[in-house]
């Protein structure tokens, strides 16, 4: 018989992160693909390139954001020791 006691202890908060980041990123790729499927079929191929192109460079940003975010968040820790 196995309680609460004898489980193996869970992170949850690592879990919740890892859950939103994965939702996260299937959401941009859904958007990115679906956006660029759809200005395939009513524009064509040329304009389905330039709106992947679009796409990237209006996520670069965003991209730079959130490296430079967890960068500055490791240096954070190694000053602190932890």
């Amino acid at each position: 018989m196995s309680g609460p006691r004898n489980r193996r202890d869970r992170d949850l908060r690592a879990y919740a992160r890892s859950t939103q980041v994965r939702l996260l990123l299937g959401l941009l790729v859904l958007i990115v693909a679906v956006g660029t499927a759809l200005v395939a079929a009513i524009y064509g191929a040329e304009a389905a390139k330039l709106a992947l192109l679009c796409a990237s460079l209006g996520l670069a940003p965003l991209v730079l954001i959130f490296v430079l975010l967890w960068l500055l968040g490791l240096v954070s820790q190694r000053l602190s020791g932890g």
